[in-house]
């Protein structure tokens, strides 16, 4: 399913390669869950120079219905590295949503592995 999306510059001047490498990272946050209904991505300078150059600044937010939006902001010299972390951020995001949505949750561990409390039935195994 295509996701509906937005890019928006600031501060910068539009490329289509940098558009084209969003685009891709937006497909693959798509397989990972099917109830996103918008990937929003904003990239900018900072007015200010640095004294290591003038880093990227972006900023990537999903909507889901019934959740708070997803939010990642990464700054980084390279525009393609920050638009991978930034999008690494949010796939994370998304998946420790979906995690919470089906109730996973880990149980309770020691230095040697899983608790014997398990063998009783007092908690469950998730995957």
């Amino acid at each position: 399913m295509q996701i509906p999306s937005e890019v928006t510059f600031h501060n910068l001047e539009h490329s289509d390669a940098i558009e084209l490498a969003i685009e891709r990272w937006i497909a693959r946050l798509d397989g990972c869950n099917d109830h996103i209904t918008r990937c929003d991505v904003t990239l900018g300078q900072p007015h200010k120079s640095h004294r290591h150059g003038r880093a990227l600044e972006v900023t990537v937010k999903v909507g889901m219905p019934g959740a708070e939006p997803i939010i990642s902001h990464t700054a980084h010299e390279d525009p393609y590295v920050a638009i991978a972390d930034a999008f690494r951020a949010a796939r994370r995001q998304l998946l420790e949503c979906a995690d919470m949505q089906r109730d996973y949750v880990d149980a309770p561990t020691t230095q040697r592995g899983v608790l014997p409390i398990l063998a009783k039935g007092r908690y469950t195994l998730t995957t």
